[in-house]
């Protein structure tokens, strides 16, 4: 009875002081453990008092309760519960371990998600997103980094996943697994080609790369120093609009793109490097 009711915050908590009466902050919809420390605190009350204190917390919005350590469940416990629909669960799990079990499970279970048109490969480690209009190149730029030796991550479909305040991890979809659709060929899987070391089941985003056809008529950045972001769940990520034309070898870009993003994260950016040493050769040169 009651699990059907839906949690609405991955946070997991003790009923606190609440199960002291002092009720003014209880959060909605969070999932709650009950220890030793408060079983024996409820053994310690007279069962009409005990049966008030419940009453009075299961009246908020609490989708479920664990209690913790396989300990004996008094019948009004389970009655106050029942009565406002609010699942108990018992585990043989101490109260320490339930918080890091349940916890995680609920931060992922309830991370804001959404589905992207695009390729996620691993490249030197860095997860880059490939997007761009249909039939641009994306799956076979993609296709040549893992012939290359790196990873395919996703292909089309990129289901992305916020954890935290700024991480978004990328998957694909249970059915898809890694397959990817190339124009001409069909269909192929690229853990049966390349061999299970070609493939990850998931990756953070990093960076998101723009693939678009040249257009004459549209200024591209050129030193680096302009830094274009992209806005994902709530998240910003950097993105590198990278216009194709014939000849263009898009691959050995893209592991520039990784390689570059690496040097950045470890405090290195090679334009802003290059600037300051130009303007102070100019400063110098008209003093």
């Amino acid at each position: 009875m009651g699990l059907d009711r839906r949690a609405a915050d991955p946070d997991v908590t003790s009923p606190g002081l609440a199960l002291a009466g002092y009720t003014g902050r209880v959060p909605e919809g969070r999932m709650w453990v009950f220890g030793e420390t408060e079983m024996s605190y409820l053994a310690s009350l007279a069962d009409a008092e005990a049966i008030e204190r419940l009453d009075a917390l299961f009246a908020f919005d609490v989708p479920g309760v664990f209690v913790s350590k396989g300990q004996e469940v008094p019948e009004y416990f389970v009655a106050a519960a029942t009565r406002c629909g609010v699942p108990v669960l018992r585990s043989q799990r101490t109260t320490k371990e339930l918080y890091q079990l349940v916890k995680p499970f609920l931060e992922r279970a309830l991370a804001p998600s959404t589905t992207l048109h695009g390729s996620l490969a691993s490249v030197y480690g860095v997860g880059l997103l490939f997007v761009g209009e249909s039939g641009v190149g994306k799956s076979e730029c993609v296709l040549d980094l893992v012939e290359r030796g790196h990873r395919l991550v996703a292909d089309d479909l990129v289901m992305v996943t916020r954890q935290g305040n700024d991480v978004l991890i990328g998957r694909g979809h249970e059915l898809q697994g890694h397959h990817m659709e190339i124009r001409g060929v069909g269909i192929i899987d690229v853990s049966a080609l390349f061999g299970v070391r070609a493939i990850r089941q998931q990756k953070r985003i990093e960076v998101v790369v723009q693939l678009e056809l040249w257009n004459s008529e549209r200024s591209y950045s050129r030193t680096g120093l302009e830094e274009d972001m992209e806005e994902i769940l709530g998240v910003e990520i950097p993105r590198v609009t990278v216009p194709l034309n014939p000849g263009k070898n898009i691959t050995v870009i893209s592991e520039v793109l990784a390689m570059n993003h690496l040097l950045r994260y470890s405090g290195v950016h090679s334009a802003q490097m290059f600037d300051r040493k130009l303007r102070q050769y100019l400063e110098q040169d008209y003093e």
